[in-house]
């Protein structure tokens, strides 16, 4: 992958990620049990740039998403819960990937995403609150999360599997063309 092909599939990533987290925003959770609980739709772009891209160039695409979305429809708070969940979700995912390698699948790596996300959002509403108390919501948040980071990680799986294929596709095209 040329330099140019490796920031256009960046920018891809990135642009579906704030769209995504654009659509999920407007769509309200159904649960009456966790006010202010979404799914992480936008993390399976995450996942697909975790193990599609280097770890920096994922940072990237967070990076991107996060600000953009935050600035298309959030505020400075939004910012700042994202940021945290992100992070931390990122900081989780990589090590998971890394020290479990083949024994943790990607429906792995995105429970302990899903899941990291939402410490990183209490630790810092935990903060703006001035009280640990709001840690209290962790256990509901947490099963949220599970669910959520296994369905995302089935979709992600899902769709990565499928990119494989076109990248196999592509490659025998290419190799095809050269043979003559």
């Amino acid at each position: 992958m040329t330099n140019n092909q490796r920031l256009v599939f960046i920018a891809l990533l990135a642009s579906q990620a704030v769209i995504i987290s654009l659509l999920e925003r407007a769509i309200p959770f159904p649960f009456a049990v966790a006010p202010g609980a979404k799914l992480g739709l936008a993390n399976m772009i995450t996942i697909m740039a975790l193990y599609t891209l280097s770890t920096k160039d994922t940072m990237h695409v967070i990076g991107i998403r996060i600000t953009l979305a935050s600035l298309l429809g959030g505020t400075i708070s939004t910012l700042m819960y994202s940021g945290a969940g992100a992070l931390l979700s990122f900081i989780g995912m990589v090590l998971m990937k890394k020290i479990g390698g083949n024994k943790i699948s990607i429906i792995g790596v995105s429970v302990v995403g899903a899941v990291l996300h939402n410490v990183g959002q209490l630790l810092i509403a935990s903060m703006v609150a001035n009280t640990w108390t709001v840690m209290l919501y962790l256990p509901v948040l947490s099963m949220i999360g599970i669910l959520s980071g296994i369905a995302i990680g089935i979709a992600a799986n899902y769709i990565l599997t499928h990119v494989n294929r076109l990248n196999y596709y592509k490659d025998l095209q290419t190799f095809q063309v050269e043979r003559g």
